[in-house]
């Protein structure tokens, strides 16, 4: 989570992000070893002992892998922008392909906190619109957000 100054135009700034430790080549690689392993083991058995029954299931676990690669790959970008400037609450989020920008009013925008200690979810509210917010943190990350937000939209 970046907490960003917003400049002169926005009062607050806040952007959530997925945590990457590893890097798209880095991603690749460990993918590859996982893939190559199995697969090598299957083709060994396979052409040494004739234990073919067993190349359908490493295609599979194979495939299951590469769809994960694809998974990860995809939303390895995804964030979530929160700015409140003087009137203006505006919510950028991008999740995978798909990047969407929500414009409220500050002073009618609510914050709308739901914690039963354990989980915590956050949305902002404002004529019949609703959208989720911190999906990337865990819940102390969230009920932070919160607190923040909260005090930045009570503030006039």
């Amino acid at each position: 989570m970046e907490w960003v100054d917003g400049g002169e135009t926005a009062r607050f700034a806040v952007t959530v992000r997925r945590n990457n430790s590893l890097t798209s080549s880095g991603r690749l690689l460990v993918f590859g070893f996982i893939f190559a392993v199995p697969v090598g083991i299957a083709l060994g058995f396979a052409l040494l002992h004739g234990a073919w029954p067993l190349l359908p299931f490493a295609g599979a676990e194979a495939l299951g892998l590469c769809l994960a690669y694809r998974y990860l790959e995809r939303h390895a970008g995804d964030y979530e922008c929160v700015t409140v400037e003087q009137e203006r609450l505006i919510v950028e989020v991008r999740d995978g392909a798909r990047s969407a920008r929500h414009e409220f009013s500050r002073y009618w925008a609510r914050l709308m906190v739901t914690d039963d200690g354990r989980d915590c979810r956050l949305a902002l509210r404002s004529h019949g619109r609703e959208i989720e917010l911190g999906r990337h943190l865990d819940a102390c990350g969230r009920r932070r957000l919160a607190r923040d937000l909260g005090r930045e939209l009570a503030a006039t």
